[in-house]
């Protein structure tokens, strides 16, 4: 880029771990690399990018205990999203709250949908909601409608990763985009210009992800967009890496006003590394 030319800049999707932590008992996947925080920061460095946010990785359940380490180490320079179980004590959320957490995941991806209107979703939402936070959302475009009405219904604010998943095959046509682009009218909902690899062909994510790019930026405007490395890119290490990531938002979004808000304005105000949301 490098973004912060002009000021600060926020790599709103990133993980650390190494091998030897304890495993999820059910999870898609087992890396077997480290990602640490030393290189992650490293990444920071040499792009410009003044911030990151940490979101606690699907393989690791819900032992946050890592992540909080992370965020201990730099907490003026890292915000996290932790991955919580809804009967989670009081105390341990305002633990994660100290720490630098400000926010929850719901990684959804080969998952059947939790009932947020149960009992103790509902008592972990308002909890979430009191505390500040926001609950992101991984979730096939296809499924966003069996989940958002839900957690807008319950005042959730609502991050959306990677573009919200749009099938490969559909791209933009996907009818769940659609519904995500209509979406923008709650005032509640963001979405992460994100690992556009995890919807198409790594050929085609600069001119695919540019396009549904600005289908979003005509309907949430850039106030509810921000851009994400996605790193260390699980999964996908092969089709990936941090200097193509920032490529790719050059790429999509020419404005360089529109590209500041999605790089500063937009997540330091969400992730909270300047005042409070609320």
């Amino acid at each position: 880029m490098p973004p912060s030319a002009t000021g600060p800049a926020v790599d709103t999707h990133a993980h650390v771990f190494r091998q030897g932590l304890a495993l999820a008992d059910t999870r898609r996947h087992t890396p077997d690399y480290d990602a640490t925080l030393d290189q992650y920061l490293a990444l920071l460095d040499t792009h410009g990018l003044t911030h990151g946010v940490l979101v606690q990785p699907s393989f690791l359940g819900t032992d946050n205990s890592h992540l909080v380490q992370a965020l201990r180490a730099q907490p003026d320079r890292l915000r996290g999203v932790a991955v919580v179980d809804p009967t989670i004590a009081d105390e341990a959320l305002q633990a994660l709250a100290a720490a630098g957490v400000v926010g929850i995941r719901l990684n959804l991806i080969g998952l059947p949908l939790p009932d947020v209107a149960a009992p103790a979703w509902r008592h972990l939402l308002d909890r979430v909601n009191a505390l500040g936070w926001h609950v992101e959302i991984h979730v096939q475009a296809a499924r966003l409608a069996d989940i958002m009405p839900a957690l807008l219904q319950a005042g959730c604010r609502l991050v959306v990763d990677h573009f919200g998943r749009p099938d490969p095959a559909l791209g933009v046509a996907d009818p769940g985009f659609a519904y995500l682009l209509r979406q923008a009218d709650s005032g509640r909902v963001w979405v992460k210009l994100a690992a556009a690899y995890r919807n198409w062909p790594a050929p085609a994510c600069a001119a695919s992800g540019r396009e549904a790019t600005q289908q979003l930026l005509r309907a949430y405007t850039p106030a509810r967009l921000m851009w994400g490395s996605d790193w260390p890119h699980t999964e996908h290490r092969h089709l990936a890496s941090y200097p193509a990531a920032t490529q790719w938002l050059d790429t999509w979004i020419d404005d360089p006003a529109q590209r500041r808000a999605v790089l500063a304005d937009t997540p330091l105000q969400l992730f909270q590394f300047q005042g409070d949301p609320r």
